[in-house]
């Protein structure tokens, strides 16, 4: 078998710079990782930008390094889990930029475990987080935004969770969840010119797969096709893609961006 490959450096968007010029994106976990990826490329291609997380430090660090590129930005903590939190936030957003045309749903997160030896909290939180967080915001921007100014673009990032999940059934069950909810949406709000899609990475070299044991990381590059981890860069130019108006006649739909893993292989070892 051929050895892995190494990780591909980060790739230039292939968009005009002038792309989103006069729009307004929210990035949901836009601190770090690929959020942060997102917002970068959205603000370089003339988006304003509008972030949140949990935590503030990160924030502040993606608004400074931004801001530095001369690139509009409002960010501010918020738990997604808590909606009344979650539509001030928007409220906030749309008093500094009067309105909000993408929103990435990227925020989330979770741990390996085996479903047997998972506490009940903590499929609970992550289902909270994962697939609750994702619909709060998502309602409050459709409502208070998108649906009043008939146009929009939500971009739900989930994972590779179609041939299950094993050692992380909390977040398989959220992001299939997200991915259903994708489909519902895009019907109901398509009179609104509303487009929802969904992004699934396999697994992405960021700060999101630091906790993760490097042992899984060396058999998530085995059992991709090829050969080596996604980047947060790749992700974010599909993002990109979706979000501009060439993929205006994409809605419902879910992409893998996974070097193949979703085809063949698993992680996951069945052993008697």
């Amino acid at each position: 078998m051929n050895e892995p490959q190494a990780p591909r450096g980060a790739i230039e968007s292939p968009f005009r710079n002038d792309l989103f010029r006069d729009r307004v994106a929210i990035v949901t976990g836009g601190g770090t990782g690929i959020g942060r990826a997102v917002c970068e490329e959205l603000g370089a291609l003339g988006a304003k930008i509008a972030i949140c997380g949990r935590r503030q430090e990160p924030l502040d660090e993606t608004r400074a390094a931004l801001e530095a590129k001369g690139i509009a930005v409002h960010a501010a903590s918020c738990d997604i889990r808590d909606a009344e939190a979650v539509s001030a936030y928007v409220s906030a957003v749309l008093g500094k930029f009067g309105r909000v045309d993408i929103l990435v749903n990227n925020a989330g997160g979770q741990f390996p475990s085996p479903a047997s030896v998972m506490k009940p909290k903590g499929f609970e939180a992550v289902v909270r987080n994962n697939l609750v967080g994702t619909f709060n915001v998502t309602h409050a921007v459709a409502n208070q935004a998108m649906i009043p100014q008939k146009s929009g673009r939500i971009v739900n990032v989930i994972a590779n969770v179609f041939r299950g999940f094993p050692g992380m059934a909390h977040t398989g069950a959220a992001r299939a969840g997200v991915d259903n909810l994708t489909k519902s949406l895009a019907v109901e709000w398509a009179p609104h010119n509303i487009q929802v899609t969904s992004v699934a990475p396999g697994t992405i070299e960021s700060s999101g797969t630091d906790r993760y044991p490097p042992e899984l990381l060396v058999k998530a590059r085995q059992q991709t096709p090829a050969r080596r981890l996604g980047t947060p860069e790749e992700v974010s130019h599909l993002i990109a893609y979706l979000a501009s108006d060439a993929a205006d006649y994409i809605t419902g739909s879910t992409i893998y961006i996974d070097g193949g893993a979703s085809l063949w292989g698993d992680i996951w070892d069945v052993v008697s």
